[in-house]
């Protein structure tokens, strides 16, 4: 095996993924019309910062607005205002900026435009409980959902009932004004309507679909929660409603145009790549269980990739939160994987959120190759335990093998990339 050389190459691969979900180019490339009035910017997410900073720069024009982040994501802006606040789980921060999101767009007109910049984790920097729900509740809701185990589009189903400002009502709230949505998509198949629990994009999801996932995954919502769901008015705006006729959304980034991104930076460096899916979900151990034995297979058959080769996938993994450790989907991922592959040399992997930030840590995601157990071993720690109490973290921080690239200013989801050489 050949470590740093293959972290180096995992490394290049990740900037060519970022690259191409770079907001300044995106952006430019899919501006409105200018109105006869205000432009007024308002966003919400793990890019959004990035994304106004970037907006500011190739409009033509007076404006003005805000944007919330996570913290720590935050870009320099001369018109937008830049609130940061928390994620994954919500926070006093959150509900400030979602209140001055919601007053940024009242009273104004037809002659108005909304430009909303939004990207993963709004979901989480939004909260804005409705009558009968406090913020307590919906950071309890938060928890339920980040360990349950859900997709995200499960999780975004449940949020947009429980909120004043999610599924399409920021978008309503800005009525007459004309909304344009610039979406960098982090949802497996793209649905803009599940990013960021779509605050200015509706879709046909119901209240009755809502209880249907607190079912079938066991959630134990708070009883305020629940008694939303049970109400009518937790209804969500349909996309029929008058009240969104003429508005628009564009889809600027997203995984799959990343991930062919990064298909071609292997290449150029000389390693055919194929492309599984940019829709992978599931549980991550689980996945990576796939991942390892596909790996395997080119490694000792040359079936179905003729090695060198390096395999790459797309979409978001869930994590069934049963210990107490720390990591993320990613970390979880990789050490699943680098259990399955022990001693078999030849085979390196690399996972990592493209937004920066895999989980509740400061890494991204980690490397891992068939090495990578017995180098814990061999420094007195058990990999399995470690898994088995969600402690992916723990593990490669060990081994020196996080990976820690800062915010990105963008969010497309993960990238996994196997290299069988």
């Amino acid at each position: 095996m050949r470590p740093m050389q293959d972290k180096e190459f995992f490394k290049k691969l990740f900037q060519a993924a970022v690259d191409a979900a770079d907001p300044e180019l995106t952006i430019a490339a899919h501006l409105p019309p200018k109105p006869k009035g205000r432009t007024i910017v308002i966003g919400a997410g793990k890019g959004s910062a990035q994304m106004a900073s970037a907006f500011e720069k190739v409009w033509d024009g007076p404006l003005e607005g805000v944007v919330v982040t996570r913290y720590g994501f935050g870009a320099a802006c001369k018109y937008i205002e830049i609130i940061e606040a928390s994620h994954p789980v919500p926070d006093a921060a959150g509900l400030v900026a979602s209140k001055r999101l919601l007053e940024t767009v009242s009273g104004l007109t037809a002659d108005d435009l909304v430009v909303a910049l939004i990207s993963g984790g709004g979901s989480a920097l939004l909260p804005s409980p409705p009558e009968g729900m406090t913020l307590e509740d919906e950071i309890a809701v938060n928890k339920v959902l980040l360990a349950s185990g859900a997709p995200i589009s499960a999780m975004n189903a449940v949020r947009k009932h429980l909120s004043t400002i999610k599924g399409g009502r920021l978008a309503a709230a800005a009525h007459p004004a004309q909304v344009f949505s610039l979406i960098v998509s982090d949802i497996p198949g793209d649905n803009p309507a599940f990013v960021a629990s779509g605050p200015t994009v509706t879709d046909e999801t119901t209240r009755e679909d809502a209880l249907r996932i607190v079912e079938r995954y066991n959630l134990d919502l708070p009883k305020a929660a629940l008694a939303r769901l049970h109400s009518d008015k937790a209804d969500a705006p349909k996309p029929s409603d008058a009240l969104f006729a003429g508005h628009e959304h564009h889809l600027i980034a997203s995984a799959a145009v990343s991930l062919e991104a990064t298909a071609k930076a292997a290449r150029d460096l000389g390693v055919e790549a194929v492309i599984l899916s940019d829709a992978i979900e599931g549980e991550a151990r689980e996945v990576a269980h796939v991942h390892a034995a596909l790996a395997k297979q080119v490694l000792l058959k040359n079936q179905p990739f003729t090695r060198p080769v390096v395999i790459l996938s797309g979409g978001e993994t869930t994590v069934t939160v049963r210990g107490k450790g720390k990591g993320g989907r990613n970390s979880e991922f990789l050490l699943s994987l680098a259990l399955d592959i022990d001693g078999a040399d030849g085979i390196s992997a690399f996972a990592a959120d493209t937004d920066g930030i895999d989980g509740s840590e400061d890494n991204a995601g980690a490397f891992a190759d068939s090495t990578s157990i017995a180098r814990l071993l061999a420094k007195g720690h058990d990999a399995s335990a470690y898994l088995n109490s969600n402690d992916a973290w723990t593990a490669f921080n060990a081994i020196d093998d996080l990976f820690v690239p800062g915010p990105t200013g963008t969010n497309v989801n993960d990238l996994r990339a196997i290299l069988i050489r």
